[in-house]
């Protein structure tokens, strides 16, 4: 049921994207920009431009609202909360205090993996969410730490600028896929020997552009890596500032614990945890550091 409700808000999420990108284009066309201009270049541009530019932001502006339906995730009341619920808040808010930022909506998802996270549109639109894995693995120092690590997500508008980083990288793997995929069109009809096959490759022209945009994404992939990596560092270095270096640490060397031992006693839990050491081809494509790399950067001060 889970899977079937993500892969519905995924297909929404596209649906939306698709709608939107169509309107914003035929809005450009319609001044009459590109009329009587030879234009094919800045025409591509203006379409890589407004298509990764526009999934991102309508990725971030329901972030949010995926997130809560597709995590399952039950925000807190503050009015209402008691026990480790009010306490949970009680921690945001007086983090998010520190860190100069409005209040966060709270909410905790049922899961045995070890997990929190931070997303919203901006950060007077944010939600930190932590999953009842984490909340049973960890104690209150360690859980300090990680709600720091989260806030400071926040405080810092990590959201947002990945969202642009990715932005950019989409506009750029479109523009690149269909310009190459046009050059090896044409070296392809060019070098036939049927005229039938040169005047008719539509098929073949859209088949090299996906094989291309997969080729690009998956390069461009590493670059928003990269950025997402060093957004962690900063994350680390604001929560060792919010609830103290020794937190931060602490909760780092917890989860560092959980992934060095066995496999049958960390169970599901692993599951959707990406932050363990991997071999230095897919550390690449990782979205977070090795912990033992961000504990000796936070003991060493290095942020």
């Amino acid at each position: 049921m889970a899977l079937f409700k993500r892969f519905g808000l995924f297909i929404l999420t596209n649906f939306l994207i698709l709608i939107t990108v169509s309107i914003i284009l035929n809005i450009i066309y319609s001044l009459g920009i590109f009329d009587g201009v030879d234009a094919y270049y800045t025409q591509i541009i203006v379409l890589s431009v407004v298509w990764g530019f526009v999934g991102s932001f309508i990725s971030l502006a329901i972030s949010k609202f995926m997130a809560k339906r597709a995590m399952g995730v039950k925000t807190i009341d503050p009015n209402k909360a008691t026990g480790v619920e009010r306490e949970l808040v009680s921690r945001v808010q007086r983090l998010a205090s520190s860190a100069g930022i409005p209040m966060p909506e709270v909410g905790i998802y049922q899961s045995p993996e070890i997990n929190a996270f931070a997303t919203g549109r901006s950060k007077s639109s944010s939600l930190v969410a932590v999953s009842t894995g984490l909340l049973n693995y960890m104690d209150d120092r360690e859980v300090e730490g990680v709600l720091a690590h989260e806030v400071s997500h926040i405080a810092n508008g990590d959201m947002v600028t990945m969202t642009l980083i990715q932005g950019v990288i989409n506009s750029f793997v479109l523009f690149f896929s269909i310009i190459v995929a046009n050059l090896i069109s044409n070296v392809l009809r060019q070098n036939s020997d049927s005229s039938e096959s040169r005047n008719s490759s539509p098929f073949l022209d859209f088949m090299i552009r996906q094989v291309l945009m997969i080729v690009f994404g998956f390069l461009g992939s590493i670059v928003t890596s990269w950025f997402s990596r060093t957004r962690e560092f900063r994350a680390d270095a604001g929560a060792a500032k919010l609830a103290g270096r020794e937190s931060m640490i602490a909760a780092l060397e917890k989860l560092q614990l959980y992934v060095n031992a066995p496999q049958d006693e960390r169970g599901e839990a692993i599951a959707s945890l990406k932050i363990s050491d991997k071999s230095k081809i897919m550390a690449l494509f990782s979205t977070h550091p090795p912990l033992s790399v961000r504990i000796e950067a936070l003991r060493r001060g290095r942020m």
